[in-house]
């Protein structure tokens, strides 16, 4: 080589060994037996896991449960007692009949829906007058019940009020669509004729307040509580004891025999 030439200078090593060192650092290559164990390990615990957990059962879809749309119903009835102002022995009270599933009949006090504008007592008036055939004028209150049922997809909350009645006119007759047989029915068997437990205790608040009637005159009783003509329109129920396909009879003057 001459003087005039320049020799190329030569690449260091360090410097691209420097370059290497600035990069992030590479994982030094395991074994590769122990490389192949931890990958067989691995393998086999997700296959305990796999095998470990319950396999899903195959079950039928549940149908989500229907919401049932609560209403409220307002109804009134009342105890018609014929012979009121006599001895007792002579007191009957007109009930009416209904027939159930079973084919029994239950007996209960007469009692509907208040209609739009009627106050309570005007109701418990007209539909003795539409179930049993015969007119009364109210006395005094008996109380109240409540309960609660489901029809045609609702869920129905109903409160009915009763009113002691004195009886003025007329002959039982079971011409309502929704009574089987009514019946006028010595007091003293009211608790074993009535069907239903609240009725009963009403029977028996009854008697209390014809005792105090014949004590001390119709001053003694209880003063009517205050209430108010109806201002809508409410949902009404069908009756629950009569199925759709229940032939009905229509039948005057009946007089039914309690079970």
């Amino acid at each position: 080589m001459s003087d005039g030439e320049h020799a190329r200078p030569r690449r260091r090593r360090g410097r691209r060994r420097g370059r290497r060192a600035a990069g992030p650092p590479e994982s030094a290559p395991q074994p590769a037996e122990h490389h192949n164990n931890s990958s067989g390990a691995a393998i086999a615990g997700a296959k305990d896991q796999v095998n470990a957990q319950p396999k899903p059962q195959k079950s039928r879809p549940r149908r989500p449960p229907d919401r049932l749309r609560t209403v409220h119903e307002t109804s009134a009835g009342g105890l018609v007692i014929d012979g009121i102002d006599g001895p007792k022995d002579g007191q009957v009270a007109a009930l009416i009949g209904r027939t159930d599933r079973r084919g029994r009949m239950l007996w209960s006090l007469p009692k509907g829906h208040i209609e739009l504008g009627e106050t309570a007592e005007q109701t418990a008036i007209r539909e003795v007058a539409e179930e049993t055939g015969i007119q009364g004028s109210v006395l005094a209150a008996l109380g109240s019940i409540d309960y609660w049922f489901v029809t045609e997809g609702r869920r129905v909350h109903k409160t009915v009020h009763h009113y002691l009645m004195r009886f003025l006119e007329g002959e039982l007759s079971d011409e309502d669509v929704e009574v089987s047989e009514v019946a006028w029915v010595p007091l003293k068997e009211l608790p074993s004729r009535l069907a239903y437990a609240d009725e009963r205790r009403l029977a028996e608040v009854a008697g209390e307040l014809i005792d105090r009637l014949h004590a001390d005159g119709p001053a003694a009783l209880p003063p009517l509580p205050r209430t108010s003509p109806r201002r809508r329109a409410q949902t009404h129920s069908h009756t629950r004891n009569r199925r759709p396909d229940e032939k009905t009879t229509r039948r005057t003057n009946g007089c039914g025999q309690g079970p």
